[in-house]
C-alpha cells in the first residue's frame, strides 16, 4: 500500500465543541472511492442530533453575535492558521474521501480553504453599513445584525474548499452555524471541527454526519435555524427552496451548471485549447465551473477539437497518493457508473467518442478495482441531447460548431443552467457583447477559473439562487435594519 494511505478513522459529530455520536449510534461506511474500500466510518445522524446541534448553536449565538468584528477576525485567523500548519494531513484526508490527486488537495483545495478562512475573518473586522442624510432634516442609516443560526450543507466535489467558503463569512458575520457535510467526503470537516474546538467558542461551530435524509433535511426544517446554505444539485435546490418558502426561511442556493466555453477564430488558439483541457477535466470534471460543453467557431474547429483529444489522451488516471498523479478516481462507483450512462445515451443518439468513453484498461494494483474514467471528448451532438442540457459532472465535454456570434451566443444560451461562461476573442467589443448577452452569472474572458473572493459568485435559471463571495455573502448572513433620525425642528 502506497505509504501515504492513513489507517481506518471513525468519525464523530462535533456538538458543542465535542465529539459525539450519533444518537442511537447508528454509522454509514466511508468508501475510499480509488479503491473500493471501507476505510472507516460516519455518524448516521437524525433529527435528534440535529436538534442538539441546533440547541448548541443557540446558546452560543448571543456571545458570538455581540462579540466585536475583531473578535471574530482574530479566532478565525487562528483557525486558518491551524489549519494551515497541519495542511499535509488535511490533502491526505481529502485525497482518500474524494479520490482526487493529492497533490491537487495540497496544492488548490487545502490552500483555498485556508484562503477562505482569512479573507472573511478580515471582513469580520471591516464589515460596514450604509448612511444617508438629508442635511438639517434627517439622518437615515443601516444596521446590520447576524441572522442567527445558519443551517450549510456542502458537497463532495470541493469539500473543505466549500464548505469553509460556507461557514466562514457566517461565523465572520456573528452567526453560529450547524453544517452537514457530504457523507461521501466527510472526514476534513471533522478536523475542521477539532480544530475550531480549540479556537472558537464552544457551539460556534457544529458539525452532523448523515444522509441528506433525514440529517439534512432536519437542518433545512427545523425552527432553530434561520437561514439555509446550501451547494448541490439542481432537484434538492428546488426542494430546499419549496421549503424554506414555505416557512419564509432566507435560502442561498448555488446549484448545477452546464457551462460553454466559446472559442472565436480571432482567439490565442493555443492558449484556448490548453484551458478548454483544464475546464473540461480538472478534479475530474467534478466541479460545477466546469466548461463541458465546448464551442468552436467552424475555421477553427478541427485545430482546438484536436488538441483537446490529445489533451484528454494524455491524462492518464492514476493513484490519487501518487505525487505525479493529474487525474484520479471519480467520488464514487455510482457516480462513474452515472457519468458512463451518459456518454453511452449520447452515443445511442448519434454522438462520435473521439477520446476516452470507457473506464481504464488498466491501473495501478493498489486502485484497480476504484471508480475511474477516462477523461471523455465527443462531437457530433445534438443540441437536444441529455449531455447536452444535463450537468454530468464528471470527465465528459462535448464540441459544437458555430458559424456566427449570434450563433454559439444562442448555442450557449440553450440549456436550463447558467451558472458560467467562457469567452476567448481578441475582440474587445466581442468580449463586451458576449459578456453582456451570455444567461450566466460568471462570465471569464479569455481565461477560466480566475477567481477574486470579493466577486459575487452564483448563477440565473436552474443554477441557484442568490449570490455567495465578497459582501454579498455578508449580507446574506446579516439582517438589515433601517433606522431614520429626525433631524428637524
Amino acid at each position: 500500500m502506497n505509504s501515504l494511505a492513513t489507517a481506518r478513522t471513525d468519525l464523530a459529530n462535533w456538538i458543542g465543541g465535542q465529539p459525539r455520536p450519533a444518537t442511537g449510534g447508528a454509522t454509514i461506511g466511508n468508501i475510499d472511492p480509488a479503491t473500493g474500500e471501507t476505510i472507516g466510518t460516519i455518524p448516521a445522524s437524525g433529527t435528534a442530533d440535529v436538534d442538539a446541534a441546533v440547541d448548541a448553536a443557540t446558546g452560543a449565538f448571543d456571545a458570538w453575535a455581540s462579540l466585536d468584528g475583531e473578535a471574530r477576525c482574530d479566532m478565525l485567523m487562528k483557525l486558518a492558521g491551524a489549519v494551515e500548519a497541519d495542511l499535509d494531513a488535511f490533502a491526505r484526508a481529502e485525497s482518500l474521501d474524494s479520490g482526487k490527486p493529492i497533490s491537487v488537495a495540497r496544492t488548490i483545495d487545502i490552500p483555498r480553504a485556508v484562503r477562505n478562512l482569512r479573507f472573511f475573518a478580515t471582513a469580520a473586522a471591516q464589515f460596514a453599513s450604509e448612511s444617508h442624510d438629508v442635511p438639517g432634516s434627517m439622518l437615515g442609516y443601516t444596521l446590520r445584525r447576524p441572522k442567527g443560526v445558519i443551517g450549510a450543507i456542502s458537497p463532495w466535489n470541493l469539500p473543505l474548499y466549500l464548505l469553509t467558503w460556507k461557514i466562514a463569512p457566517a461565523l465572520a458575520a456573528g452567526c453560529t452555524v450547524v453544517a452537514k457535510p457530504s457523507e461521501l467526503t466527510p472526514t476534513t470537516a471533522s478536523m475542521l471541527a477539532e480544530k475550531a474546538a480549540r479556537v472558537l467558542p464552544p457551539g460556534v461551530l457544529n458539525i452532523v454526519h448523515g444522509y441528506g435524509e433525514p440529517a439534512g433535511a432536519s437542518i433545512v426544517q427545523h425552527s432553530g435555524i434561520a437561514a439555509v446554505t446550501f451547494t448541490g444539485s439542481t432537484k434538492v435546490g428546488r426542494w430546499i427552496g419549496k421549503s424554506c418558502g414555505e416557512s419564509l426561511k432566507p435560502c442561498s442556493l448555488e446549484l448545477g451548471g452546464k457551462n460553454a466555453f466559446v472559442v472565436f477564430d480571432d482567439a490565442d488558439i493555443e492558449k484556448a485549447s490548453a484551458t478548454a483541457i483544464r475546464a473540461a477535466f480538472s478534479n475530474q470534471g467534478q466541479i460545477c465551473l466546469c466548461g463541458s460543453r465546448v464551442l468552436v467557431q467552424a475555421s477553427v474547429y478541427d485545430k482546438v477539437v484536436a488538441a483537446l483529444v490529445e489533451g484528454a489522451k494524455n491524462l492518464k488516471p492514476g493513484d490519487p497518493f501518487e505525487g505525479d498523479t493529474r487525474f484520479g478516481a471519480l467520488v464514487s462507483h455510482d457516480h462513474r457508473d452515472k457519468v458512463a450512462g451518459y456518454v453511452e445515451r449520447a452515443v445511442g443518439d448519434g454522438a462520435r467518442v473521439l477520446a476516452g468513453g470507457s473506464r481504464p484498461e488498466s491501473l495501478p494494483d493498489r486502485v484497480k478495482h476504484g471508480a475511474f474514467y477516462l477523461p471523455t471528448v465527443l462531437d457530433n451532438v445534438r443540441q437536444d441531447c441529455q449531455i447536452i442540457q444535463e450537468e454530468v459532472f464528471g470527465p465528459a465535454c462535448t464540441v459544437q460548431k458555430f458559424e456566427t456570434e449570434e450563433e454559439a451566443i444562442a448555442l450557449a444560451n440553450d440549456t436550463p443552467y447558467g451558472l458560467a461562461a467562457s469567452v476567448w476573442t481578441r475582440d474587445l467589443a466581442r468580449a463586451h457583447r458576449a459578456s453582456a448577452a451570455l444567461q450566466a452569472g460568471i462570465i471569464w474572458v479569455n481565461c477560466w477559473m480566475l477567481r477574486d473572493l470579493r466577486t459575487p459568485f452564483g448563477g440565473v435559471k436552474q443554477s441557484g439562487v442568490g449570490r455567495e463571495g465578497g459582501w454579498e455573502a455578508m449580507r446574506f448572513f446579516t439582517e438589515p435594519k433601517s433606522v431614520t433620525i429626525n433631524m428637524g425642528e
